[in-house]
């Protein structure tokens, strides 16, 4: 169908003002926030595919119309709702539409009996959290792109929050979800605290990109507001042993909120007054009912000092509460001074997470010219493994292409190193259209799962072409 004629039933199901094909906006949606596009912008970089039009949906019942109608014509579509992806997860093929959620925003009920919230996929959590924060309650998520972020969005991409170790990440804290297929049908799955019915089914709406239909609607675990928190930060000399206090406190069954472990680079930086040279900087925060926070507290300060950690006091933990979201900030500087600059996160057992941060640092500085800085902490723990939070710049000659190969070879290596060790490739910022062509490598004999469920609820592969799976 001629692209005028799509415009057209698109206004007439939305109306004209909620049909965007205005050029510089259709630019603006074309990608998202990744420190390779940012750099790239900077040399020049203009996106070559603009999508058609951008729909903006206030309701389900347009939502249904729309997808039966991209299905039917076969239009690729890329659902949207915050835009803070960081894996060109947003990118626009040339003769998309993009469906944005953002303006379904209403926040349906705030259950205290269940302590659960329902809220439509474009509701900010920002907002929820404010709202929900004036009743005593949290939901206990607080990823970086918070100020950012809507709903929809961190189911679609399997997010998690910087309390996670104590909430859990966003599978944990879903109850109930409603979405709609590319063919138009409503999928809904009602609230329960547990089930054993088949397969979880909301997992399939969870890190799915977009791949197999849009969010419209999800219900989520709330918490009553802690009435008592203990904070206290600690220097500790070795990165390894930071990493055992850490898998000693959780294997123990310990959960502080906040336990988080920056390298001595990223220490210098940020915690510069507060350590010495070639020191380390550990993180606490345990928050909860009284008297727990305490206890929780004790017993993690029990183990650091085990390890020989120096206590520093709660002062580097009020500073990181205030600047924690600040890394989009520190990206755009790199970019203004011609730096690549990027993080990818990985998540591994305990056996393998320090080769794997030993590995990808000494690599970094042995392979990659012109290299301003590569960091990494750990930030989300488990009983059986953590992550490590990557940071990295390097110069580069100031082309589009260069930025592109410079920015694959420090990628190359984290992913690489990760592979090597049987760790993941992605912790909590999803797969988008970046880290594609590594994803069979990374599920391995699953990988005809993922493509199957693709066919099966994608059968045109109309939804956002690209993510999860490398397009041919």
């Amino acid at each position: 169908m001629e692209q005028v004629k799509i415009v057209e039933f698109f206004e007439s199901v939305l109306g004209k003002d909620r049909v965007v094909t205005e050029v510089t906006i259709l630019q603006e949606y074309a990608t998202d926030i990744t420190g390779l596009r940012m750099v790239q912008k900077h040399f020049g970089w203009e996106p070559k595919e603009l999508a058609t039009c951008i729909l903006k949906i206030h309701t389900k019942e347009e939502a249904i119309k729309v997808m039966e109608f991209i299905n039917k014509e076969k239009i690729v579509s890329i659902p949207r709702t915050g835009g803070s992806g960081v894996c060109l997860g947003l990118e626009t093929p040339e003769h998309s539409v993009v469906i944005d959620l953002s303006e379904m925003n209403e926040i349906i009920e705030i259950n205290e009996e269940n302590l659960t919230v329902t809220a439509q996929s474009g509701v900010p959590l920002q907002v929820l959290e404010e709202t929900l924060n004036k009743k005593g309650y949290t939901t206990g998520h607080f990823p970086q792109s918070l100020p950012m972020a809507q709903m929809g969005g961190l189911v679609a991409t399997r997010s998690i929050g910087q309390f996670s170790t104590l909430y859990g990440g966003i599978e944990d804290l879903l109850v109930g979800i409603e979405g709609i297929l590319p063919s138009g049908e409503l999928t809904k799955i009602k609230n329960n605290p547990r089930k054993s019915t088949g397969p979880d089914l909301r997992h399939i709406w969870l890190g799915s990109e977009g791949a197999f239909g849009v969010i419209t609607e999800v219900t989520v675990k709330i918490f009553k507001l802690a009435t008592e928190r203990v904070m206290q930060a600690f220097a500790i000399d070795d990165f390894s042993k930071g990493l055992s206090i850490i898998k000693e406190i959780v294997q123990a069954g310990w959960k502080p909120a906040v336990a988080r472990l920056h390298d001595k680079t990223e220490a210098a930086e940020s915690y510069g007054p507060f350590v010495k040279e070639n020191e380390g900087i550990m993180l606490f925060l345990s928050e909860g009912p009284k008297g727990f926070a305490n206890l929780e507290g004790k017993a993690v300060e029990e183990v650091a000092l085990k390890y020989g950690a120096r206590p520093l006091g709660s002062k580097p933990l009020e500073i990181w509460l205030v600047h924690r979201n600040d890394i989009c900030d520190h990206l755009d500087m790199y970019a203004k001074q011609g730096a690549v600059a990027d993080t990818c996160e990985i998540s591994a057992m305990w056996s393998d997470i320090g080769k794997i941060y030993d590995e990808v640092i000494e690599r970094v500085k042995a392979e990659v010219s012109h290299i301003v800085a590569v960091t990494g902490h750990s930030s989300h723990s488990y009983m059986q493994g953590t992550n490590i939070y990557f940071m990295f710049g390097a110069m580069c000659a100031p082309t589009i292409e260069a930025a592109q190969k410079t920015y694959d070879q420090l990628f190359g290596i984290i992913i690489e190193t990760t592979l090597k060790y049987n760790g993941s490739i992605g912790h909590h910022h999803g797969v988008g259209r970046y880290r594609t062509k590594w994803m069979k490598e990374e599920l391995g004999s699953a990988y005809p799962m993922l493509t199957k469920l693709k066919h099966a609820f994608d059968p045109n592969g109309i939804m956002n072409q690209g993510v999860l799976i490398p397009q041919d």
